[in-house]
């Protein structure tokens, strides 16, 4: 198993072991019936009547276990029974159960979810950022930031983290194309009767739905507790099945079974052998409990009922990205039983009407909604929210376009979960939102950290933090502090207001002060070392474009001391103070799918300052800086350009404190960081890198090579070069827990090279 879901089921173990007792109370406990969410028998949507029992046969129910990714060996058992044309008159399942059995019973092919399985990896139904494409500004900003752990909620009285490792959002997009029902539904007038267990949080008892929107149903049977994010449905806080009814044979009873075909795909027990350490103590703790509850629901099968029991091997319940070699197994241990199922054939005729009936379209309810209501909202204005949404009233209903809305909501940092449900009332056919605001907001602290090192005479190592205020009032402001210590130390605050709903608009007031350092080189040896400290207030108007990016327009004061703390500074005064202040034009354009590793989409970045002796500054320059970036991608492999510029406009020179520093690691490789230092920066950059290992809950790792040529002219010191330099830099990068980890080699043309070790994002340019 991988390092990454390695950490996602201990994860999943540490926080289940609290509910063991409510997993062992709730096995014994009678199942509760799952609650119709405020929503009148008269809205449920019609379906087409379940086909009938002919009476001449028994009432055949499979059940199907949980089990994670094992459970994908479902799909290989009910390939077999269409073989043996075994009819199935209900289904009852849980977890991974209920995800297959849902969609079977919607009317969906075994072909089709062997197609479905086949595109399915940890990536696809866990990693659930919305695509960063639709993020706004602000939130895009905060990949620049190697943010580690959780973001914690910060009230009055306590700390609050997360209640779980993803939300789920992503989950039931794929759970949708799962089923080909939509909308809340009778599960008894599904094409197959179907039931779904899942377990109440609180109470500790199994659940069984027998109806709502299939898709959130699948989600709570389905919510690994630590893992995903408990499922809030008619008031019950809900979580995975397993904890109390793996093997669900009293739904499938309770439904008027005569035969129960049951299929279990549990996790066994592990060996002695293998009980070593705290992960595998807790791992066999869990598996106990849950296997305890199997084993009452194997004593109830009574004679006639058929037992299939697939041997999965090594196979785990975290192995998503091999669904498709899961799935053959099931279909070996259904053939083993064969002679068993065989009993309960009928014939060809017969199961041809049969599945036809089973299998009959049930036409997406696609009309226009007169309405769309957010529910709930407590902090949110709703108007804000909708602004977000592709979706509109009196416009046909795009499921596709509807599941990109939701995780576009989720994905501006203010929900935990978001889901929708149709609604009528009055003659009116209304979309109803259920966004859930973040039970630990509305303020929001983040801790991160950065390093960076050349091996030889640049080393830097920082730790930050963000605190947010968010909807400070009802426009959505947001009052954002940043701590920075360590190598550099700076704390930066801005208040940031929207001036409307849709918060196209925007004034943001700032401060910012500071401790950094310059080195002065003279070729390739460090002369100098010289202290910065600065300070700075500002005001910002600004205009959003929300999926493209931002320009403002602000004026700033500010103080910048410069102090020689090593070195001769022979050419360079050994301290000044400056006075500063000027008018700032900034656009930033952001259409990349990742900061990481990009694949796809461009950034661009254009800064112009303009500083005044009228707005307090000692010296009237006009400085720019520029830089845009795109990457292309075929298959693993990818092409990333990028151009930075910078310099004085027109024929003044710039002042010491706004220089332009450049070299290091991908910015002029073989160079130490920031050795290039003048008056103007020309580069161009051209990179090749390949995927060589796959991400599942995080981006892989990647092998590349990078050809660059810049140079800095007017240096600071004359004796500095002003010639066009060549490097060549090799490297690998890793995404990890901890942010991604890049180690590579630079070498220029006149011989300098270099070693580094980044953590941090380094491959766009200009941040």
């Amino acid at each position: 198993m991988s390092s990454q879901m390695k950490f996602f089921c201990s994860t999943r173990l540490s926080l289940l072991l609290a509910l063991c007792w409510a997993s062992h109370a709730g096995a014994a406990g009678e199942p509760l019936v799952a609650p119709n969410p405020s929503t009148p028998a008269s809205l449920v949507a019609a379906a087409p009547e379940a086909a009938a029992t002919p009476r001449q046969r028994p009432k055949i129910c499979l059940v199907l276990s949980g089990g994670g990714a094992r459970g994908a060996a479902h799909t290989g058992v009910l390939r077999v029974l269409e073989d043996l044309r075994v009819p199935i008159d209900c289904i009852a399942g849980t977890s991974m159960g209920a995800l297959v059995g849902g969609a079977y019973a919607t009317g969906m092919s075994v072909d089709e979810m062997d197609a479905v399985n086949a595109g399915i990896t940890v990536e696809k139904l866990f990693k659930e950022k919305a695509p960063r494409k639709e993020l706004t500004m602000r939130r895009k900003n905060d990949d620049f930031y190697n943010f580690v752990g959780p973001e914690i909620g910060v009230g009055a009285e306590e700390a609050v983290a997360t209640k779980g490792f993803v939300s789920g959002v992503q989950l039931e997009t794929v759970l949708r194309q799962l089923t080909k029902v939509r909308g809340y539904r009778d599960f008894d007038h599904l094409p197959i009767p179907f039931r779904a267990v899942a377990t109440d949080l609180v109470s500790g008892k199994p659940v069984v739905f027998s109806e709502g929107d299939i898709a959130n149903v699948m989600r709570a049977s389905m919510a690994v507790p630590g893992a995903v994010a408990p499922a809030e449905i008619g008031g019950l806080l809900l979580v995975d099945g397993m904890l109390t009814s793996n093997l669900p044979v009293d739904a499938a009873r309770a439904m008027g079974a005569d035969v129960v075909i049951a299929v279990n795909v549990g996790t066994p027990l592990l060996k002695r052998e293998q009980l070593n350490g705290v992960l595998g103590v807790a791992n066999q703790m869990l598996s106990i409990l849950t296997e305890q509850n199997v084993q009452a629901s194997l004593a109830s099968l009574r004679p006639g009922d058929v037992l299939i029991s697939p041997d999965l091997g090594d196979f785990s319940t975290a192995d998503f990205d091999h669904l498709s070699q899961i799935s053959p197994k099931g279909e070996i241990a259904a053939r083993l039983v064969a002679q068993q199922l065989s009993r309960y054939s009928v014939s060809p005729e017969e199961y041809a009407a049969l599945r036809q009936r089973q299998q009959a379209t049930v036409r997406a309810d696609l009309r226009p909604v007169d309405e769309v209501r957010f529910v709930s909202l407590k902090r949110v204005n709703p108007e804000s929210a909708a602004s977000l949404m592709e979706t509109k009233a009196n416009t046909p209903i795009n499921q596709e376009v509807l599941d990109a809305d939701m995780r576009r909501l989720y994905g501006s940092g203010d929900f935990e979960h978001v889901n929708y449900r149709m609604l009528s009332e009055k003659n009116k056919r209304i979309l109803a939102i259920e966004a859930l605001e973040k039970s630990w907001g509305p303020n929001y602290l983040r801790f991160g950290l950065g390093m960076s090192s050349d091996f030889g005479s640049e080393s830097q190592a920082s730790l930050f933090a963000t605190y947010r205020r968010t909807w400070i009032n009802s426009l959505g402001a947001e009052w954002r502090t940043d701590l920075r210590f360590g190598y550099n130390h700076s704390l930066s605050s801005e208040f940031y207001q929207p001036l409307d709903a849709r918060q196209d608009w925007f004034v943001a007031p700032n401060l910012s002060i500071g401790r950094s350092t310059v080195s002065v080189y003279a070729g390739d040896a460090r002369q100098s070392i010289y202290n910065l400290v600065s300070s700075q207030v500002g005001l910002d108007l600004g205009r959003h474009f929300y999926q493209y990016g931002e320009f403002r327009l602000g004026a700033q004061r500010g103080r910048v001391s410069a102090k020689l703390d090593t070195g001769d500074g022979i050419g360079v005064p050994r301290s000044a103070q400056v006075a500063t202040g000027g008018l700032n034009a900034r656009l930033q354009l952001d259409r990349l799918d990742s900061v990481l590793f990009p694949r796809s989409g461009w950034l661009a970045g254009l800064n112009v300052f303009r500083s005044m002796k009228a707005l307090g500054a000692e010296d009237a320059f006009t400085k720019w800086d520029a830089s845009v970036a795109g990457a292309y991608t075929f298959g693993d492999n990818t092409l990333n350009l990028a151009l930075v510029g910078a310099g004085p406009m027109g024929h003044g020179l710039l002042p010491a404190q706004s220089l332009v520093q450049w070299g290091g690691f991908l910015q002029q490789s073989g160079y130490a960081q920031g050795q290039l230092l003048g008056q103007r920066l020309e580069f161009a950059r051209l990179m090749y890198y390949r995927r060589v290992a796959p991400g599942q809950l995080l981006e892989g790792a990647y092998g590349g090579l990078s050809l660059e040529l810049g140079r800095v002219t007017q240096p600071l010191l004359w004796l500095n070069s002003e010639a066009w330099r060549k490097s060549v830099a090799v490297y690998v990068g890793l995404d990890t827990f901890v942010g991604p980890l890049y180690l590579g080699a630079g070498r220029a043309a006149d011989g300098a090279s270099s070693f580094y070790l980044v953590l941090g994002s380094v491959l766009t340019p200009g941040r």
